[in-house]
């Protein structure tokens, strides 16, 4: 009888759901304590958990009415929200609307702060302070709340929250399973959460969730399209577009690089409607990358590609209002531009215009087609292979004209109609 008494203190010590069954009789010395917590938990049922990571758009936004809407329906316990989120690119109006769908869930909504060291910041704060249950992970933040939050200038730590009454009961909660047990007892609205078992391990009462846990994400699109809408990739996506369009230009075909570069730019172009852009700042990229397509043509760097520099460094640092990219996300845009252009693409195209076979001074006196109107410039198909190119005569050659290369001049072709035109001694 003594040791069947020590068992149900401890229990009461584990926490409320440990205490509840184990009180109601006294047991036979030879009677396990979990058996009898077991017996008086509630039927097994399920818990949906939705992760929210990064800046909450529109995405995310609609994912968590989703996710609450599929968790009344589907019967579960609650929902949980594993947030890690340092704001939020959605409107004051669309966040107020979120917040109001969590706070009347008719599901219970629970928000844990987590992993340690993740954080609940600007936008973010308000969904977390809008759930009916909140916790925090070990070494968390969660604050900078929207004017006229107390919380708009400053963060809290697990510690002050719980001080704060922000937060539940103050039991560690390193874990979602540690979240998930320390639920077990809370009352919410007119009910008590059960999600949890006292159970015995290596001797000694614990708890452990009785609950099976269902995780909810987003879709493939869905990920892909909220990834382009941070920060640091939809400025990477943007210049990675624009470099390699200009690089099938300069390259006279169309081609991967090309498919690749269009692809980028739709993701950035997406990713950049969903942020607070500063137009200005976005041209002024554009005439940057502009600016050294002027020098790459001449082939020598000069006063366009500095001007280029220091547009690229405005634009990059002033592209966003309240958001911005990665240091790492800067650095890669800022200095890699420039050396791609400057050193990159002339080098590959001396690879493509001078190989063995096609070297371009071997062109000289060479027949070919225009694939297209040349007047002045166009492109020609030379050996099978498209060259952009030039001609200066007054006459415009047609497309489908025969044409014959009299000279190069940097990286375009000088060439003639074939009719008429002076022979090159090769011929």
């Amino acid at each position: 009888m003594v040791a069947g008494l020590i068992a149900a203190l401890i229990g009461l010590a584990a926490g409320p759901s440990a205490g509840a069954a184990p009180s109601a009789a006294p047991a036979p010395a030879a009677a396990p304590t979990a058996p009898a917590a077991a017996a008086a938990t509630p039927p097994l049922g399920h818990i949906d958990v939705v992760q929210i990571n990064g800046l909450i758009d529109r995405i995310q936004v609609d994912f968590l009415r989703r996710a609450v809407a599929s968790a009344n329906k589907g019967g579960a316990v609650a929902l949980i929200v594993q947030l890690q989120s340092g704001g939020g690119v959605i409107s004051p109006t669309v966040l107020h609307q979120l917040n109001d769908t969590i706070a009347r869930a008719p599901v219970p909504v629970a928000v844990w702060v987590g992993p340690n060291g993740a954080h609940a910041l600007g936008a973010a704060y308000p969904i977390f302070r809008a759930a009916a249950l909140r916790g925090m992970a070990p070494g968390t933040r969660v604050g900078k709340a929207p004017a006229p939050d107390p919380l708009a200038g400053r963060t809290l730590d697990p510690g002050q929250a719980v001080a704060e009454g922000i937060t539940i009961a103050a039991l560690d909660q390193p874990t979602l399973g540690d979240f998930i047990v320390n639920l077990d007892g809370q009352q919410v609205g007119s009910g008590v959460l059960h999600t949890a078992a006292v159970v015995q391990s290596n001797g000694q009462p614990r708890r452990q969730p009785n609950v099976a846990v269902r995780f909810e994400k987003l879709n493939l699109v869905q990920q892909l399209l909220h990834t382009a809408a941070s920060p640091s990739v939809a400025y990477l996506m943007l210049l990675i577009g624009l470099l390699l369009i200009a690089l099938e230009f300069f390259t006279a075909g169309i081609g991967i690089g090309a498919v690749a570069g269009t692809g980028a730019l739709i993701l950035a172009s997406y990713g950049l409607g969903a942020l607070p852009v500063r137009v200005w700042a976005l041209l002024l990229i554009g005439v940057a990358v502009f600016g050294f397509c002027i020098d790459l043509q001449a082939g020598v760097p000069r006063v366009w590609t500095a001007l280029g520099g220091l547009c690229l460094l405005a634009g990059s640092l002033w592209l966003y209002r309240g958001v911005h990219p990665s240091l790492l996300a800067l650095a890669a845009g800022i200095a890699g531009t420039p050396l791609f252009m400057v050193a990159g693409m002339p080098a590959m195209i001396r690879a493509r215009f001078s190989t063995p076979t096609i070297g371009r001074q071997s062109l000289v006196g060479e027949m070919g087609v225009a694939l297209g109107p040349v007047e002045p410039e166009g492109t020609v198909e030379i050996r099978g292979a498209p060259w952009r190119a030039r001609t200066n005569r007054a006459t415009p050659i047609a497309g489908g004209d025969r044409i014959r290369v009299v000279a190069i001049d940097g990286l375009l072709l000088e060439v003639e109609p074939d009719s008429g035109g002076a022979r090159d001694a090769h011929h």
